[in-house]
């Protein structure tokens, strides 16, 4: 496996289809698509500062790194991607990707996140912001903490266990939604949705 640690690097796609490496303790100053079309990738104490840089790829771990504001847009039609201990200050993350697995991670600035995904699990997230989840499918989220409005429009298939909503507007146009354990707090709940179960639930809601 090649591995590249302890370095700065810059400019346009500098790692462009990179596969079968370990990057560690590496900052992302500048350039745009930095890691596109890259295989097979470890990524731990990372900071990507400048946008587009996890698109296309396949098979990705990220563990105890920073996506700072400008690192927006940042993961998209990427597959198989696990990421652990780590802040996302960026918007606009995650877009028509598939099998996305989050543990303790935390979201600062979600706006138009995980939009027209599938497969995805959140396990001690906590989410910002307005537009998370937007048709997306196939979700499992433990112990979720949001704070912003209109989540998980047009989603289907969501199973929700021991989290806190605080969203306006939360899972309209949905199907087939299951919230365990949780409680939610917002105008308008569930508008034109279909088969939304609530099981053990303190519901404050119009």
């Amino acid at each position: 496996m090649k591995r590249i640690e302890d370095q700065s690097i810059g400019g346009e796609r500098p790692l462009f289809h990179l596969q079968n490496a370990e990057v560690r303790r590496v900052i992302f100053p500048d350039g745009e698509s930095l890691l596109k079309e890259g295989r097979d990738l470890k990524l731990d104490q990372v900071l990507f500062k400048y946008k587009y840089p996890l698109w296309n790829d396949e098979n990705v771990t990220v563990t105890g790194s920073l996506f700072e504001e400008m690192g927006r847009s940042g993961i998209w039609y990427t597959n198989n991607i696990t990421i652990k201990d780590t802040t996302l200050q960026a918007p606009k993350l995650f877009r028509r990707s598939k099998g996305i697995k989050l543990t303790n991670v935390h979201f600062a600035h979600v706006e138009e996140t995980m939009w027209t995904c599938e497969d995805i699990e959140l396990t001690n997230v906590q989410v910002n912001g307005d537009y998370f989840g937007m048709n997306s499918k196939h979700i499992v989220a433990d112990h979720l903490d949001l704070v912003g409005n209109y989540a998980f429009d047009g989603a289907e298939d969501v199973l929700v266990t021991n989290s806190r909503l605080m969203s306006k507007d939360c899972f309209w146009n949905t199907k087939r939604v299951t919230v365990k354990d949780s409680i939610l707090s917002g105008e308008y709940l569930a508008w034109h949705s279909e088969n939304l179960t609530l099981i053990n639930c303190v519901i404050e809601s119009e």
